[in-house]
């Protein structure tokens, strides 16, 4: 029984697209194990256009307690993100030192730029296994 609800809990996440700003952040699952490539999409839900301050649309990988582990390596930029647009990234479990992480429960967060009218920040919950 444990088991089949594991699985029902790592499904992928599908977003729904809404009138107005939206901004969703998705994982293939949410349960994955230490060290593997975690693929990650910031997707424009709505029927806005999204403003972000850099090329990696505001993507941070952050402990629990705030502390950033890792932003990909950006021009800052403004990008701009379309109703229904997305954009996939790929996080090797490493930190902005290049070090590994360690298991643990860990927020993947997106958020736009700040000044705009549609200010906006998504983020999902991954678990990460030995």
């Amino acid at each position: 029984m444990g088991i089949f609800f594991l699985e029902i809990a790592n499904q992928p996440l599908i977003p729904i697209h809404v009138l107005g700003p939206s901004l969703s952040v998705i994982t293939e699952k949410t349960n994955f194990r230490l060290g593997e490539p975690i693929h990650i999409k910031i997707v424009n839900s709505g029927t806005v256009p999204l403003t972000f301050l850099d090329a990696s649309y505001g993507l941070k990988i952050k402990q629990l307690d705030g502390i950033i582990l890792y932003s990909p390596i950006s021009a800052p930029v403004i990008s701009v993100l379309k109703p229904e647009e997305e954009k996939a990234f790929v996080w090797n479990q490493t930190k902005l030192d290049g070090s590994k992480i360690i298991e643990g429960t860990y927020n993947i967060v997106s958020s736009t730029d700040s000044s705009s009218d549609n200010m906006l920040k998504k983020s999902i919950t991954i678990n990460i296994f030995k």
